[in-house]
C-alpha cells in the first residue's frame, strides 16, 4: 500500500502515546507493519562460498540466508518440514548440506529435500513438495534483505530518491568491519526510530555532533526513507577524539569532495538505518520483541584500507559514536517511561520535523485506529471500527468513539505494504 498523496488531518499530532505500551496495538502493528517489511540479514561477501550461511531472528521466526551450490542466494525458513526443528544455530556458518539434528532430514543448499531417513516409512511423502519454506530475498547493492510475506515495494524501489547520492560508496565492494552486535533495549521498537530521525534533539542533547557540524545539521523526508546529514567544521574540537578525527580523516580517492567529510543518515521503512561515513559504514535496525522492548542489530561494513591512519579514524569513529549512543539510550527510555503516564495522549508535531510526519502518516494508513488519542476498549482489533469505515478522523477521538460492529475484520497481516 503506498504512502497517499492526500493530506493528513492528524499531521500536526504524533503518534499517541498508547501505542508505545499497549499489547493489542502491538500485535496489529507487527502483522501490518514489521511482518510485510524488508530487514537486512548480511552482506553477500559473507556469503562468499557455497553453503555460507547467515541467520536473522525476528517475531518468532528464524530466517537463513545462504548461497547454493549455484551461487545463487536464497532464503528460507530455518525449520525442518518434518517436526519444526532448527536447522542451524547460531549468527553465522557453513554446511555443504542443512541436516536436520533431530531425524537428520536432509536439504540442499537450494533447498531441495533429498534425504529422509526410513524414506518408506512415509508413504505420502513428497520430496519435492517438502523442501524448506521460501522466504523472499533482495540483494540491494550488495546487501541482502529478506521479507516474510506482503508485495510492497522493492528496497530499491524505496531507496531509489537517494540511489545517486549512494553509488559513489562502492557498497557492493565492502566487506564485514564488525560483526553483528544485538543490544536490548527497554523501549519500543517505534521509540529508537522516532529518536534517529529527530532533529530538534542534536543541538540540545548531542554536544559531540553539535561541535563537529556546527548548524549544518539537516533533515528531509521521501515517501520511503528519510534523510539527514551533517558536514564536519574545520574547527578543531576540544574532545580529543573528535578533533581527532577531523584532522586524521585521510581522502578517500573514490568519494566526490562533497562527501569527505560528510556523514549521511538514512532511515529505510519502518526500522532500519544505515549511516555512512568516508571511512565505513554503520546498519542498524530495531527489532520488536514485546510492546515495551526491542534489540538493536548493528553491523558494520568498508572497504578494505590497510593504512594506519584509516585504522585509527575509525577507532575515533567508535568513541564518538558510542557516546551519542548512550546519550540516545538516555533519552530513549526516559520517553519510553512518558508514552506509559496516564497524563500523555498525542504531542503536538512541527512542521520541520517531516520524518516524524512522515513515519506517523504511514502508521495510521496501515492501522486507522492510530489516529485515536487513548487506547480504545479491549477487543477493537476484531472488529471494523467508524475509522476504518472512514467515518471519522480521530484527532480528539477517545475510546469511546470505536464501536464494535458484528463482522471480524479480515486476518491481521493479510494487508500489503
Amino acid at each position: 500500500m503506498p504512502p497517499s498523496a492526500d493530506h493528513d488531518p492528524d499531521a500536526d499530532w504524533s503518534l499517541p502515546g498508547w501505542l508505545y505500551t499497549d499489547p493489542e496495538y502491538y500485535a496489529v502493528e507487527l502483522a501490518r507493519v514489521i511482518r510485510p517489511s524488508w530487514q537486512i540479514v548480511c552482506h553477500q561477501n559473507d556469503l562468499a562460498e557455497p553453503g555460507a550461511f547467515h541467520t536473522l531472528e525476528y517475531l518468532g521466526e528464524s530466517i537463513i540466508a545462504v548461497r547454493g551450490d549455484d551461487h545463487e542466494i536464497r532464503a528460507f525458513a530455518n525449520v525442518c518440514r518434518h517436526r519444526a526443528m532448527r536447522l542451524v544455530e547460531g549468527p553465522s556458518g557453513c554446511a555443504k548440506k542443512l541436516v536436520c539434528p533431530y531425524h537428520a532430514w536432509t536439504y540442499e543448499t537450494d533447498g531441495r529435500l533429498t534425504g529422509v531417513p526410513m524414506r518408506r516409512d512415509y508413504p505420502a511423502l513428497d520430496l519435492a513438495e517438502n523442501g524448506l519454506a521460501r522466504v523472499d530475498l533482495e540483494i540491494w547493492r550488495g546487501f541482502v534483505f529478506v521479507r516474510l510475506e506482503g508485495d510492497g515495494p522493492s528496497v530499491a524501489e524505496m531507496m531509489a530518491p537517494y540511489d545517486a547520492q549512494v553509488a559513489p560508496y562502492r557498497f557492493e565492494e565492502m566487506q564485514t568491519l564488525s560483526p553483528v552486535r544485538l543490544r536490548d533495549r527497554a523501549v519500543n521498537w517505534k521509540n529508537v526510530g522516532d529518536n534517529y530521525s529527530d532533529n530538534l534533539h542534536i543541538p540540545v542533547a548531542h554536544d559531540g555532533l553539535t561541535r563537529l557540524f556546527g548548524k549544518s545539521y539537516a533533515i528531509e523526508a521521501e515517501p520511503w526513507v528519510d534523510k539527514m546529514s551533517g558536514r564536519l567544521v574545520d574547527r578543531p574540537s576540544d574532545n580529543p577524539w573528535e578533533r581527532f578525527y577531523q584532522t586524521h580523516l585521510p581522502p578517500v580517492p573514490h568519494l566526490p569532495e562533497a562527501n569527505q567529510r560528510l556523514w549521511l543518515y538514512f532511515k529505510l521503512w519502518p526500522n532500519m538505518a544505515f549511516d555512512l561515513y568516508a571511512d565505513q559504514i554503520d546498519f542498524m535496525q530495531w527489532l520488536p520483541t514485546s510492546p515495551t522492548t526491542c534489540v538493536l542489530r548493528e553491523m558494520a561494513f568498508a572497504l578494505p584500507d590497510d593504512r594506519r591512519e584509516m585504522k585509527l579514524v575509525r577507532y575515533a569513529n567508535w568513541r564518538i559514536n558510542r557516546i551519542v549512543n548512550a546519550e540516545d539510550t538516555w533519552l530513549i527510555e526516559r520517553v519510553q517511561q512518558g508514552m506509559a503516564s496516564h497524563s500523555y495522549t498525542a504531542g503536538p508535531i512541527g512542521a520541520s520535523e517531516v520524518c516524524l510526519r512522515s513515519f506517523a502518516r504511514k502508521i495510521r494508513e496501515r492501522i486507522p485506529e492510530a489516529r485515536l488519542h487513548r487506547a480504545p476498549a479491549a477487543g477493537w482489533s476484531k472488529f471494523p471500527s467508524r475509522l476504518r469505515e472512514g467515518l471519522g478522523e480521530g484527532r480528539n477521538a477517545g475510546a469511546g468513539d470505536i464501536k464494535p460492529l458484528p463482522q471480524p475484520l479480515p486476518q491481521a497481516g493479510g494487508e500489503q505494504q
